[in-house]
């Protein structure tokens, strides 16, 4: 079996989920541009069904499989957006899914996941300990495992956010992708690189887990030791292992961001696009303001917003609200 999504494959995600998701807007963010210094559009998966882009994978995959490999349950482990994901698209398909979380996850995706019919287990431990205890469940109960970020399907799906900027916006110069995992640049990237290979890609990555931006410094996966960022939705120690080698493929640039310019992205996008997005969406636009990426004032930057899902007491915080 393959480990990396063909455009054939992300072109049949679009026809496969079509019905069943939204297909977000392409926004121009004319009252950011001047500090970004480019003209600046926002793809707001933020306004996606369950809040972000990972319904796009997840859906993609559960539809892709046969029935009777779902007909005892689904599971995986998450940050919090593919485990929304997956709890949707399991109500759906009215199957059992169960999610292993982090303690570390936010209430909201707590309570959006468990609203959707999951059975939450909150666990306390890193990413690859997350997974043992996954694999553990699954083999005792029959479940299919869907991982967020290394399964070629999975990615398949979130290439369709690739295909649907081209369409949207034919003269694009260059796209930020936010940096977690990997799976969601990976099927960007290959949606985009297959069909206009002029258009530059760019990877924004934490600063605080710069696994990615090492990793290709070293020539090779690299793990390091794991510490908290704001941007939670992309905090990992280690490159996804297929992920990587489409990576080095296709995208241009890694750049890193610290969280106080992820912050700063928050603000922003809320001030002046009127959107909520969490740290990890925000992200890109962090690494603008920061002047982290080299962009020319007639050049056509589009954002992508992964996700809008964030504690409401967090967001009161960073914007500066009374309570």
């Amino acid at each position: 079996m393959r480990n990396y999504p063909t455009i054939q494959d992300i072109r049949e995600a679009q026809q496969r989920l079509k019905p069943h998701i939204r297909r977000t807007p392409l926004l121009r963010a004319d009252k950011i541009e001047k500090a970004a210094g480019c003209q600046l559009y926002l793809k707001p998966e933020t306004l996606q069904i369950t809040g972000a882009f990972k319904i796009r994978g997840a859906l993609n995959k559960a539809l892709s499989l046969p029935r009777e490999e779902i007909a005892n349950g689904i599971i995986a482990t998450s940050s919090g957006n593919h485990a929304q994901a997956l709890a949707y698209a399991a109500r759906m398909l009215g199957v059992k899914v169960i999610l292993v979380l982090p303690v570390t996850t936010p209430k909201i995706k707590i309570a959006n996941t468990e609203a959707f019919g999951a059975e939450v287990i909150l666990f306390d431990g890193d990413n690859a300990a997350r997974w043992r205890k996954v694999y553990e469940i699954a083999e005792g109960n029959n479940y299919a495992v869907i991982h967020g970020f290394e399964d070629p399907v999975v990615m398949a799906g979130q290439g369709t956010i690739g295909c649907e900027i081209l369409e949207d916006l034919e003269d694009v110069d260059s796209v930020i992708v936010p940096l977690g995992g990997g799976g969601l640049i990976s099927g960007i990237a290959t949606a985009i690189k297959e069909t206009k290979p002029s258009v530059r890609v760019i990877g924004a990555e934490p600063a605080l887990t710069p696994k990615y931006f090492y990793s290709r410094k070293n020539k090779e996966r690299t793990s390091l030791p794991l510490k908290n960022t704001i941007a939670d939705g992309l905090r990992l120690s280690v490159p996804g292992q297929n992920p990587y080698p489409i990576i080095e493929k296709y995208v241009d640039e890694i750049v890193l961001v610290e969280d106080e310019h992820i912050i700063a992205g928050m603000r922003a996008l809320a001030k002046d696009a009127k959107l909520i997005a969490e740290p990890a969406a925000s992200i890109g636009i962090g690494a603008l303001l920061a002047g982290s990426i080299d962009v020319k004032p007639d050049e056509k930057v589009c954002a992508v917003l992964s996700g809008g899902n964030w504690d409401l007491s967090d967001l009161a915080e960073i914007y500066n609200l009374a309570p």
